[in-house]
């Protein structure tokens, strides 16, 4: 990495920064309502007395922090959708500025909810501040990954999963109640959403637009080797201007990539998988329910004081992410996720057998944080940076921006399932709610380990030929009489489904049922 220190101009590294500060603002508001949690509920209670002259039911209750924690999610599925609206019309830079906005009314909503006495700005703030959230999700990897040299891909691309541990690590700091964790301090928490915000829309406008979109969307070449001149601080840039000029006009050569496309196509089916299972690996290896759940974990594995346990999970969280940003040039994204994955799932079993234990074992609660720490530090190994940046990379130019969408719309919506149910699901089997990740995440090693390529060091076109290509090498040597069958059934498309699920899950090329899956393409047969 540090060999590369002279690719980062002051530049490079502003724009890198002032990003990456929409990626601090999704971390804050993933974080910032677990501290408070029951100061908020109190607020909750106290409201609804006042309207129902009756205190707020238990189940009532737990309802409404649960839709608080996952409605900000679902302000992220419609924004990750919305992202290549907002990229192609306004370019990515201006993209980050506009959305702003959205930030600004989350905040006066969420600030106020306690003197208006309405839990419903908390909750509409919540989803607003998602939306935000969603679309940055989308804007800063794509952003980064356009204006970074192919050499720092990577390392800049983990920048945005360190932007969101640290503003979850501040978010937990400022939540305790010795801070702003108290009944009145609260609101002010989660206003300071606006802080982040007037910082970037101050920043941006000195920032320089992505290269790539002035050159392949605008056709502004002068302009763009302008700007590239300035990211890499040399008047030599000819070899990014040709690698740009070629993927124009392979651009220029296929039609818009719609989402509906990505999944049709044969080209773009298989990096669209992969960069939905590795969102999917992100939120379904259990992050979410730790940071979202922490305090209450912590509570439950006998420590006196679980805020500050959780704080110590979000500095390893933030040091690991450090340790990922100097390794991922030199082990590989390929790599690294697959030692993360393994990593989590072996911490996951040391946390569930601790926790089964603890009764017992009184000195299980230090193993059960020992596991959680070790689970926090794995996730910021691979499962947490990789799949933001590596789906910028799977793509070229035209379909990044539906491709974006997809992967942040799976993201968002695995978060939300989280969100909402893990506390339901945690009731139901007690300690032993970490084996369901335990197998997820076993699941997702092995499909990494089969489909997903290596990118470290590889252009955009040198990372999407071969995947392009990969679906005209199936063998169809076996006899496609199952295949017509399956053509001429009322059941097919039940099968087709059925089929495609099998094989994401086991991915077993050698076996028949692969060669029926590849025959299917053969025939064009529409996804």
């Amino acid at each position: 990495f540090f060999g590369f220190s002279k690719q980062l101009t002051l530049q490079l590294m502003m724009a890198v920064g002032t990003a990456v500060i929409g990626s601090l603002q999704f971390g804050y508001n993933t974080g910032v309502i677990n501290a408070p949690q029951k100061t908020i509920e109190a607020f909750y209670n106290e409201t609804w007395y006042k309207r129902n002259s009756e205190y707020i039911p238990s189940t009532t209750l737990t309802t409404l922090w649960s839709v608080s924690v996952a409605i900000f999610s679902v302000g992220g599925i419609v924004g990750s959708f919305s992202v290549g609206l907002f990229v192609n019309r306004f370019g990515r830079r201006n993209s980050m500025l506009i959305v702003n906005v959205l930030a600004f009314i989350a905040a006066a909503l969420m600030g106020f909810s306690k003197l208006a006495e309405s839990w419903e700005m908390l909750i509409i703030g919540r989803f607003i501040v998602g939306l935000y959230s969603g679309l940055s999700t989308g804007f800063v990897p794509m952003y980064v990954g356009e204006i970074a040299p192919t050499t720092l891909r990577g390392a800049l691309g983990t920048l945005h999963q360190l932007g969101i541990v640290i503003g979850i690590l501040i978010a937990q700091i400022f939540g305790i109640k010795e801070i702003m964790g108290t009944p009145t301090m609260w609101p002010f928490l989660l206003g300071f959403t606006f802080i982040p915000a007037i910082l970037q829309c101050a920043l941006l406008p000195f920032c320089p637009e992505s290269p790539r979109y002035l050159l392949i969307n605008q056709n502004e070449e002068a302009k763009a080797k302008s700007v590239l001149k300035k990211l890499r601080g040399t008047e030599d840039v000819d070899a990014d201007m040709q690698e740009m000029r070629e993927e124009s006009r392979q651009m220029m050569r296929e039609k818009k990539v719609t989402i509906p496309e990505l999944f049709r196509s044969s080209l773009y089916r298989q990096p669209i998988f992969i960069a939905i299972m590795l969102q999917l690996s992100q939120q379904f290896s259990g992050i979410n329910a730790v940071f979202y759940y922490s305090t209450g974990i912590f509570e439950k594995a006998g420590v006196s004081e679980p805020v500050y346990a959780t704080i110590g999970a979000g500095i390893v969280n933030t040091a690991f992410t450090v340790v990922s940003l100097f390794i991922v040039e030199r082990a590989g994204r390929r790599s690294l996720h697959l030692i993360g994955l393994m990593g989590m799932a072996v911490s996951s079993v040391l946390m569930t057998i601790a926790m089964a234990l603890l009764d017992q074992v009184k000195w299980m609660s230090y193993i059960s944080i020992v596991a959680i720490f070790s689970f926090v530090a794995f996730f910021e190994i691979g499962p947490g940076p990789i799949p933001w940046f590596i789906v910028a990379e799977l793509f070229s130019q035209g379909p990044r921006p539906s491709a974006i969408a997809v992967a942040g719309f799976s993201n968002w919506f695995a978060n939300f399932l989280v969100g909402m149910s893990f506390q339901y699901v945690e009731e139901l089997t007690g300690p032993y709610v970490f084996i369901i990740f335990t197998v997820l995440l076993l699941i997702f090693f092995v499909f990494t380990y089969f489909k997903v390529p290596e990118t470290k060091g590889r252009t955009f076109e040198e990372i999407s030929t071969p995947l392009s290509n990969n679906m005209r090498h199936c063998d169809y040597s076996v006899p496609c009489s199952l295949t017509l069958f399956l053509l001429h059934t009322a059941d097919y498309f039940y099968i087709h489904y059925v089929l495609h699920t099998v094989l994401l899950l086991l991915y077993c090329k050698s076996n028949m049922i692969y060669t029926v899956w590849c025959s299917m393409q053969y025939f064009s047969i529409p996804f």
